[in-house]
């Protein structure tokens, strides 16, 4: 799994002209799945994810996780993160996973992530054309593999 974590001051998702989901300060994750993930990595995940210290203490140095600041999560799949652009210009998505296996991956990240946060968490839709709207604070965009 590979997901890109970019700290927001809100963030959005939209398909159809309907508002899937949205949240104010928090983090926005944009997650891609491959065919060979498993519980281990939504674990792994969902631990980084929940332990980032990338929120301003008092000082001003980022020091403090999600739940520190008791802040919001958007997750919206990406089935992108997994392009292939090595050979000619089309990116191939061969590497990332088909959606009978990559749904029920990603629902059960999504659980996961609202257990250990112990609070609902906003998505897009699966396999949907959406349109995610954000104000990426600082910047600060974490790029994380399962994997690596």
């Amino acid at each position: 799994m590979r997901v890109v974590v970019q700290r927001v001051s809100n963030a959005s998702v939209h398909s159809g002209g309907q508002s899937l989901g949205s949240i104010n300060r928090g983090l926005l994750v944009l997650i891609g799945i491959t065919a060979t993930d498993t519980s281990e990595d939504i674990d792994y995940l969902v631990r980084k994810i929940c332990g980032l210290r990338v929120f301003a203490d008092n000082t001003g140095k980022m020091n403090l996780s999600i739940d520190e600041i008791d802040g919001d999560i958007l997750v919206v799949s990406q089935f992108t993160l997994y392009a292939q652009t090595k050979k000619g210009n089309r990116p191939s998505y061969i590497n990332a996973a088909k959606p009978e296996v990559a749904i029920p991956l990603y629902e059960a990240f999504v659980s996961s992530l609202s257990r250990k946060r112990n609070k609902s968490i906003p998505t897009g839709s699966f396999g949907a054309d959406m349109q995610v709207r954000l104000v990426n604070d600082g910047p600060v965009t974490i790029i994380i593999d399962s994997q690596i």
